[in-house]
């Protein structure tokens, strides 16, 4: 992303900058993704459901794809009465049933079990579906591979074959992966299911083939375009895709200021105003994030820690051209997905403001978190 270091001075840090024309651009591509395919595309709101994304993605979508009471509540105040808005979570409340029904278009159940109990309830309010688990695993880390063994996530086709609830069902949903960047998997999980069921998949309404694919940022979508094209055309399904991290990702960077610097065991440790809290999935996935303005070959090497007393608490040792100084700006690119929705105060240290940086150069603040807010999360009621 472009934006000049004229406006991260002017940031209150830690930030979460939104770059609105990278965000518009990958909108753009997955727009043209369902009009030269066919097929519906939701925004997965798990990625980070701030209602002015989920308000400028609106247009270039056919809806949401939620997984909780809560994000449904929020995905249909936005939706207005337009649009689909799909649910599959393996955590249905029997209290929230019926509510979920009324508020989405379709529910994916998880099990055969919330099969018996929750679609005598739904099917009158909603389209009725399963998560299925075709038993491919494409995910070498079991943490975050939905096909691992005595997986939580879906149906096994074959027990689904021997059950009468492949009849009382309109749609299947599929989810397989995570951040791929080709569509081989995709169409594995495919031909799996269209030579398991040809004449079952014939008396379906609809397939989601679900998320965990980069599908804005994959450049040949050739392949993609002939499966989902096929799938209408020999089964009359109505084809949606659920992203959220391929629309969100590269488009929204973590911005931090640099606030003490010391030695440690001859290391210089710079201390930042923010943490892996901020971005969690450095933690989780014990990666290190990418900064920009780093150099490889650069003469200067920092440790970069975040301030809470966590000694995990740490992003990674990079090196710079130039020595860090009090109160230069670190900026974490690809900050987009999952950093807020799962951003904590341990430590009592404030979350992120959250900004959209505009084509004319504005930088707009959205959101700032303040004391009243850390204070009522920790009163009683």
């Amino acid at each position: 992303m472009e934006i000049s270091a004229r406006i991260y001075a002017g940031l209150a840090t830690p930030a979460l900058v939104v770059d609105e024309g990278r965000l518009l651009a990958n909108l753009k591509a997955l727009d043209t993704l369902r009009q030269q395919s066919g097929c519906k595309a939701l925004y997965s709101i798990k990625s980070l459901p701030f209602v002015p994304i989920l308000a400028l993605a609106k247009p270039y979508i056919d809806g949401f794809s939620v997984s909780s009471l809560f994000e449904a509540k929020l995905a249909a105040e936005v939706l207005a009465g337009t649009g689909s808005l799909h649910l599959t979570t393996p955590g249905i409340r029997p209290d929230e049933a019926l509510e979920l029904a009324g508020l989405c278009s379709h529910v994916s159940l998880n099990s055969l079990s919330q099969q018996q109990r929750f679609a005598p309830l739904m099917q009158e309010r909603t389209s009725v579906g399963l998560r299925i688990n075709p038993k491919l695993p494409f995910v070498e880390d079991a943490r975050y591979n939905p096909c691992r063994p005595h997986s939580k996530l879906g149906v096994d086709l074959e027990t689904l074959s021997q059950s009468p609830a492949l009849e009382a069902i309109e749609g299947l949903h599929i989810h397989t992966n995570f951040s791929g960047t080709d569509y081989t998997p995709l169409l594995k999980t495919v031909a799996k299911l269209t030579q398991h069921w040809p004449g079952n998949l014939r008396k379906l309404h609809w397939l989601n083939l679900g998320g965990g694919y980069m599908y804005c940022q994959i450049r040949d979508q050739t392949a993609f375009v002939t499966q989902v094209q096929a799938l209408q055309d020999t089964y009359g399904l109505t084809v949606y895709i659920e992203p959220g991290k391929s629309v969100l990702e590269d488009a929204v960077q973590l911005v931090a200021t640099v606030i003490d610097l010391f030695s440690s065991d001859g290391k210089t440790i710079a201390i930042l105003d923010t943490s892996v809290n901020h971005h969690p999935e450095v933690f989780e996935y014990q990666r290190q994030p990418e900064i920009s303005g780093t150099d490889q070959h650069g003469e200067h090497s920092a440790i970069i820690a975040g301030s809470t007393c966590l000694a995990g608490d740490l992003f990674g040792e990079y090196r710079f051209g130039k020595p860090l100084q009090l109160g230069d700006k670190i900026i974490f690119n690809n900050a987009g997905a999952y950093s807020l929705v799962k951003a904590n105060r341990f430590n009592g240290y404030n979350l992120p403001s959250v900004y959209m940086h505009h084509a004319n150069g504005e930088c707009q603040a959205l959101k700032h978190y303040t004391y009243q807010d850390y204070r009522q999360q920790w009163l009683g009621d």
